[in-house]
Protein backbone atom coordinates (compact mmCIF):
# COMPACT_ATOMS: atom_id res chain seq x y z
CA UNK A 1 0.00 0.00 0.00
CA UNK A 2 1.40 3.13 -0.77
CA UNK A 3 2.68 6.00 1.58
CA UNK A 4 1.11 9.22 1.22
CA UNK A 5 2.64 12.35 2.14
CA UNK A 6 0.19 15.49 1.70
CA UNK A 7 2.03 18.98 1.33
CA UNK A 8 -0.23 21.70 1.75
CA UNK A 9 0.81 25.60 1.50
CA UNK A 10 -2.76 27.59 1.40
CA UNK A 11 -2.47 30.48 3.75
CA UNK A 12 -6.33 30.66 3.90
CA UNK A 13 -6.80 27.39 6.20
CA UNK A 14 -10.14 25.70 5.52
CA UNK A 15 -11.11 28.67 2.96
CA UNK A 16 -8.24 27.59 0.85
CA UNK A 17 -9.90 25.82 -2.22
CA UNK A 18 -6.40 23.15 -2.80
CA UNK A 19 -7.06 23.10 0.78
CA UNK A 20 -10.69 21.36 0.34
CA UNK A 21 -8.68 19.33 -2.97
CA UNK A 22 -6.43 17.81 -0.83
CA UNK A 23 -8.54 17.32 2.11
CA UNK A 24 -10.91 15.54 -0.39
CA UNK A 25 -7.88 13.22 -1.71
CA UNK A 26 -7.07 12.31 1.78
CA UNK A 27 -10.66 11.27 2.61
CA UNK A 28 -11.32 9.34 -1.05
CA UNK A 29 -8.37 7.28 -0.37
CA UNK A 30 -8.60 6.52 2.70
CA UNK A 31 -11.81 5.04 2.29
CA UNK A 32 -10.04 3.25 -0.73
CA UNK A 33 -7.33 1.80 1.39
CA UNK A 34 -8.37 0.83 4.76
CA UNK A 35 -5.80 1.32 7.09
CA UNK A 36 -3.68 3.68 5.09
CA UNK A 37 -0.61 5.19 5.89
CA UNK A 38 -1.15 9.09 5.49
CA UNK A 39 0.95 12.30 6.77
CA UNK A 40 -0.03 15.62 6.53
CA UNK A 41 2.27 18.86 6.95
CA UNK A 42 0.65 22.08 6.66
CA UNK A 43 3.28 24.63 5.75
CA UNK A 44 1.29 27.38 6.05
CA UNK A 45 0.13 26.68 9.90
CA UNK A 46 4.00 25.12 10.69
CA UNK A 47 6.17 27.46 8.71
CA UNK A 48 9.19 26.01 7.21
CA UNK A 49 11.84 29.32 8.22
CA UNK A 50 12.86 31.46 5.35
CA UNK A 51 16.75 30.53 4.05
CA UNK A 52 18.44 33.21 4.66
CA UNK A 53 22.57 34.00 5.16
CA UNK A 54 23.28 32.00 8.07
CA UNK A 55 20.56 28.88 7.33
CA UNK A 56 22.11 28.50 3.70
CA UNK A 57 25.39 27.45 6.08
CA UNK A 58 24.07 25.14 8.14
CA UNK A 59 22.61 23.03 4.12
CA UNK A 60 26.42 22.73 2.91
CA UNK A 61 29.22 20.07 4.01
CA UNK A 62 31.21 21.86 6.17
CA UNK A 63 33.44 21.32 9.27
CA UNK A 64 32.58 24.67 11.07
CA UNK A 65 30.84 24.70 13.83
CA UNK A 66 26.78 25.78 13.94
CA UNK A 67 25.19 27.96 15.59
CA UNK A 68 22.28 27.12 17.57
CA UNK A 69 19.47 28.47 14.90
CA UNK A 70 21.95 26.47 12.04
CA UNK A 71 21.33 23.24 14.14
CA UNK A 72 17.49 23.47 14.48
CA UNK A 73 17.58 24.36 10.85
CA UNK A 74 20.05 21.48 10.01
CA UNK A 75 17.58 19.10 11.89
CA UNK A 76 14.29 19.68 10.33
CA UNK A 77 15.43 19.50 6.67
CA UNK A 78 17.01 16.08 7.97
CA UNK A 79 13.51 15.44 9.23
CA UNK A 80 11.80 16.96 5.92
CA UNK A 81 13.95 14.85 3.33
CA UNK A 82 13.76 11.51 5.57
CA UNK A 83 9.57 12.51 5.75
CA UNK A 84 9.85 12.74 1.72
CA UNK A 85 11.88 9.94 0.91
CA UNK A 86 9.90 7.99 3.38
CA UNK A 87 6.95 8.05 1.56
CA UNK A 88 5.63 7.11 -2.33
CA UNK A 89 3.34 9.38 -3.34
CA UNK A 90 3.13 13.17 -2.60
CA UNK A 91 0.34 15.39 -2.81
CA UNK A 92 1.43 19.56 -2.87
CA UNK A 93 -1.58 21.75 -2.63
CA UNK A 94 0.18 24.58 -4.77
CA UNK A 95 -2.20 27.18 -5.53
CA UNK A 96 -1.17 30.09 -7.44
CA UNK A 97 -0.37 33.44 -5.28
CA UNK A 98 1.07 36.11 -8.31
CA UNK A 99 1.62 33.98 -10.88
CA UNK A 100 4.00 31.70 -8.63
CA UNK A 101 3.38 29.24 -5.82
CA UNK A 102 3.15 30.56 -1.67
CA UNK A 103 6.61 31.43 0.50
CA UNK A 104 5.35 28.82 2.30
CA UNK A 105 5.93 26.31 -0.34
CA UNK A 106 9.20 27.28 -1.56
CA UNK A 107 10.65 27.69 1.86
CA UNK A 108 9.95 23.63 2.12
CA UNK A 109 11.58 23.51 -1.28
CA UNK A 110 14.79 25.56 0.08
CA UNK A 111 14.85 22.71 3.07
CA UNK A 112 15.17 19.73 1.15
CA UNK A 113 16.98 20.57 -1.84
CA UNK A 114 20.53 19.90 -0.99
CA UNK A 115 23.33 18.65 -2.33
CA UNK A 116 24.48 15.18 -2.22
CA UNK A 117 21.89 14.63 -0.54
CA UNK A 118 18.40 15.20 -2.33
CA UNK A 119 20.91 15.98 -5.91
CA UNK A 120 24.10 15.88 -6.90
CA UNK A 121 26.24 16.64 -9.96
CA UNK A 122 27.60 14.13 -12.03
CA UNK A 123 29.66 14.45 -15.01
CA UNK A 124 26.40 14.10 -17.17
CA UNK A 125 25.10 17.17 -15.14
CA UNK A 126 22.53 17.04 -11.98
CA UNK A 127 20.92 13.75 -10.89
CA UNK A 128 17.92 13.80 -8.37
CA UNK A 129 18.40 11.68 -5.47
CA UNK A 130 14.71 11.69 -4.79
CA UNK A 131 13.83 8.58 -7.08
CA UNK A 132 10.29 6.05 -7.20
CA UNK A 133 7.79 8.91 -6.07
CA UNK A 134 4.24 9.57 -7.58
CA UNK A 135 3.26 13.06 -7.24
CA UNK A 136 -0.01 14.64 -7.85
CA UNK A 137 0.07 18.60 -7.60
CA UNK A 138 -3.53 19.94 -6.59
CA UNK A 139 -3.30 23.40 -8.13
CA UNK A 140 -6.26 26.12 -7.62
CA UNK A 141 -6.29 30.11 -9.37
CA UNK A 142 -8.30 32.96 -9.38
CA UNK A 143 -7.77 33.47 -13.32
CA UNK A 144 -7.26 30.60 -16.11
CA UNK A 145 -3.66 30.14 -16.76
CA UNK A 146 -3.23 26.29 -17.69
CA UNK A 147 -1.22 26.10 -20.75
CA UNK A 148 -0.32 29.78 -21.39
CA UNK A 149 2.86 32.17 -20.23
CA UNK A 150 1.48 33.28 -17.45
CA UNK A 151 1.33 29.75 -15.89
CA UNK A 152 4.31 29.54 -14.20
CA UNK A 153 3.37 27.28 -11.50
CA UNK A 154 2.87 24.12 -13.54
CA UNK A 155 6.83 24.86 -15.50
CA UNK A 156 8.29 25.48 -12.19
CA UNK A 157 7.63 22.62 -10.10
CA UNK A 158 8.12 20.19 -13.34
CA UNK A 159 11.49 21.71 -13.17
CA UNK A 160 12.43 21.62 -9.65
CA UNK A 161 10.43 18.51 -8.80
CA UNK A 162 12.35 16.84 -11.44
CA UNK A 163 15.82 18.15 -10.69
CA UNK A 164 15.54 16.12 -7.63
CA UNK A 165 14.16 12.89 -9.26
CA UNK A 166 10.80 13.48 -9.49
CA UNK A 167 9.60 12.89 -13.13
CA UNK A 168 6.33 11.53 -12.41
CA UNK A 169 4.40 14.20 -12.01
CA UNK A 170 0.61 14.96 -12.51
CA UNK A 171 -1.20 18.19 -12.03
CA UNK A 172 -5.42 19.04 -11.25
CA UNK A 173 -5.85 22.20 -11.99
CA UNK A 174 -8.87 24.19 -10.13
CA UNK A 175 -8.91 27.59 -12.14
CA UNK A 176 -11.63 30.14 -13.20
CA UNK A 177 -12.21 30.32 -8.90
CA UNK A 178 -12.54 34.03 -8.95
CA UNK A 179 -14.78 34.45 -11.93
CA UNK A 180 -18.10 33.71 -9.69
CA UNK A 181 -19.46 30.44 -7.29
CA UNK A 182 -20.71 28.63 -10.69
CA UNK A 183 -17.23 28.76 -12.25
CA UNK A 184 -15.40 27.95 -8.92
CA UNK A 185 -17.78 25.07 -8.29
CA UNK A 186 -17.53 23.92 -11.93
CA UNK A 187 -13.43 23.81 -11.02
CA UNK A 188 -13.87 21.81 -7.97
CA UNK A 189 -16.32 19.09 -9.57
CA UNK A 190 -13.48 18.89 -12.57
CA UNK A 191 -10.52 18.68 -10.04
CA UNK A 192 -12.28 16.23 -7.92
CA UNK A 193 -12.96 13.77 -10.96
CA UNK A 194 -9.25 14.47 -11.77
CA UNK A 195 -8.31 13.11 -8.38
CA UNK A 196 -10.78 10.24 -8.12
CA UNK A 197 -9.40 9.19 -11.70
CA UNK A 198 -5.67 9.63 -10.08
CA UNK A 199 -6.82 7.53 -6.72
CA UNK A 200 -8.23 4.50 -9.03
CA UNK A 201 -4.43 3.96 -11.02
CA UNK A 202 -2.75 4.04 -7.71
CA UNK A 203 -4.88 1.85 -6.23
CA UNK A 204 -4.29 -0.57 -9.85
CA UNK A 205 -0.54 0.38 -9.31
Amino acid sequence: MSKVLVLKSSILANFSQSNQLADYLVAQYQAANSGSDVTVRDLAADPIPVLDGELVGALRPSDAPLSPRQEEALALSNTLIEELQAHDVIVIAAPMYNFNIPTQLKNYFDLVARAGVTFKYTEKGPEGLVKGKRVIVLTSRGGIHKDTPTDLVAPYLSLFLGFLGMSDVEFVYAEGIAYGPEVATKAQIDAKAAIDAAIKELAAA
